[in-house]
C-alpha cells in the first residue's frame, strides 16, 4: 500500500524529487507587514504605496514587528521584446526600484506580486515561462518578498511552476521570501516545505464572519475551520497561510475583528494587514498593535495552534510556547452571549497556572480559581497561561 501511494504521488507530481532548496533561513517567524489588495484591489499607485509605508512607521506598527510593504496585482502592464516586465508608468512613474529604495529608507522591506499562470488574476503579464528573468529583475530592484498567485494556470503543474520560481529566486543573488498563493488546491503543505516560506491553504479571505463568494472567497471563520489538521506542517521557515488580515476594512464588528486577529496569532499565521493604514481609528490600531498577541504569533518555537475541544458553538484552541507557557482561546461562535465552563483539563491544561488576559493586558487569576467564563457572541477570550 505504501509503495502504491508513493508511485501515485510521483505520477501526480513528477517534479517532487527535485524540489528547490530555499537559499536563506528566512521567515523563521511568520512574516508581518501590509499588502495592498484587501482594501485597494487594483486601484494602486506609487503615492498610495509610499503613504502606506509612512503610515506603517508613524503608527508604530514597524516597532511592533510589521516590516513588509507588499504591492499586489496591477503594477505591471506589458513585456519588452527581451521578456523584461514593464511597469505601469502612469501608476508608478518613478519606477519600482525607486519605490523599493524609499521603503528601504524607512527601515522596511519591500514586496511585490506576480503569478505562476500566463496572466495574473487581473490579466496582467504572468511569470509562466519568465521565471528567471522576473526573479533577476526583482532582485535588481531590491525586492525582499514575492507573493506568487495561481490565476490563468490551466494545464500548469503547480509543483513545477512553484519550484521553477523558487529556484529562480534562489539563484537571483538576493534573499527573497517566497509566498505561494496557490489557494491550497494541490495540498502545498504536503510538498512545499523546501519550495516556499509560506503557502496559502484556501481561497481568498473576505471581510466577513462566515460568508462565501461564488468565485471562492470566504469569511475568516470558514477559513479557520479549514486549518484544522494542518498544524503539523508549519514551523520556522515554512508556514501555513490562511490569507491576509481583514481587520479594519469595515464590514465586521470590533469583537469579530478581535477574534479574527486572535486566531491568526494563535495559528502562527503570517500577519499581513490589509486595511487603509493612513485612516485607522484607535480601536483598529489597538488590535493590530497588541504586542501580547503578536508575541504569541512570533513565538520562536513556531508551533501552530490547534483545536482541542469542540462542542457545537463552543471551541477551545491551544498553542504551546517556547518558554513552556500555553496560549489558549475560548471561542463563542454563536451570535448570543453565553456562559461556558472553563474545561481546563479537557483542553489539556494540568495544574494551577496563572491566567494572563491578552486583551486586558493583565493577570486575572489562576486556572483553579476560574471555573467558567461569560463570552459575548462572535467573540473570544485569549489567555496566556504560565506556571
Amino acid at each position: 500500500m505504501k509503495n502504491s501511494i508513493l508511485i501515485a504521488m510521483l505520477l501526480l507530481f513528477p517534479f517532487l524529487g527535485i524540489l528547490a532548496q530555499k537559499t536563506e533561513e528566512l521567515a523563521l517567524t511568520p512574516p508581518m507587514g501590509w499588502n495592498s489588495w484587501n482594501k485597494f484591489g487594483c486601484d494602486i499607485n506609487e503615492k498610495l504605496i509610499r503613504e502606506a509605508a509612512d503610515a506603517l512607521v508613524s503608527s508604530g506598527m514597524n516597532k511592533a514587528g510589521y516590516e513588509y510593504i507588499v504591492i499586489d496585482d496591477c503594477w505591471q502592464i506589458d513585456r519588452k521584446p527581451d521578456g523584461t516586465i514593464v511597469v505601469d508608468q502612469t501608476r508608478f512613474p518613478s519606477g519600482i526600484k525607486s519605490l523599493a529604495d524609499y521603503i528601504h529608507s524607512k527601515g522596511l522591506k519591500f514586496g511585490i506580486y506576480s503569478c505562476a499562470g500566463r496572466k495574473t488574476c487581473q490579466q496582467r503579464p504572468g511569470s509562466n515561462g519568465y521565471e528567471v528573468i522576473d526573479a533577476n529583475t526583482y532582485a535588481s530592484w531590491g525586492v525582499d518578498y514575492l507573493k506568487y498567485d495561481w490565476c490563468n494556470s490551466e494545464g500548469i503543474n503547480p509543483v513545477k511552476a512553484y519550484t521553477d520560481m523558487s529556484r529562480a529566486l534562489a539563484n537571483s543573488g538576493r534573499p527573497i521570501v517566497f509566498s505561494m498563493c496557490e489557494w491550497g488546491s494541490s495540498r502545498p503543505w504536503s510538498w512545499a516545505q523546501n519550495v516556499g516560506h509560506l503557502w496559502r491553504t484556501t481561497g481568498d479571505i473576505q471581510d466577513c464572519w462566515d460568508c462565501k463568494r461564488d468565485w471562492g472567497g470566504m469569511g475568516w471563520t470558514t477559513i479557520l475551520d479549514l486549518q484544522v489538521g494542518l498544524e503539523k506542517f508549519a514551523g520556522p521557515g515554512h508556514w501555513n497561510d490562511p490569507d491576509m488580515l481583514e481587520v479594519g476594512n469595515g464590514h465586521m464588528k470590533y469583537n469579530e475583528y478581535i477574534a479574527h486577529f486572535s486566531f491568526w496569532c494563535l495559528l502562527a499565521a503570517p500577519l499581513m494587514a490589509g486595511n487603509d493604514l493612513g485612516n485607522m481609528n484607535d480601536s483598529i490600531k489597538n488590535i493590530l498593535l497588541n504586542r501580547d498577541a503578536i508575541a504569541i504569533n512570533q513565538d520562536k518555537a513556531g508551533i501552530q495552534g490547534k483545536k482541542v475541544y469542540d462542542e457545537s458553538d463552543f471551541e477551545i484552541w491551544t498553542k504551546p510556547l517556547q518558554n513552556g507557557d500555553t496560549a489558549i482561546i475560548f471561542f463563542n461562535r454563536n451570535e448570543r452571549k453565553f456562559d461556558f465552563p472553563a474545561l481546563w483539563e479537557a483542553a489539556g491544561i494540568i495544574g494551577n497556572l496563572k491566567v494572563y488576559d491578552v486583551w486586558q493586558h493583565k493577570n486575572i487569576g489562576t486556572t483553579q480559581q476560574l471555573k467558567s467564563f461569560s463570552i459575548d457572541g462572535h467573540s473570544v477570550l485569549f489567555f496566556r497561561l504560565s506556571k
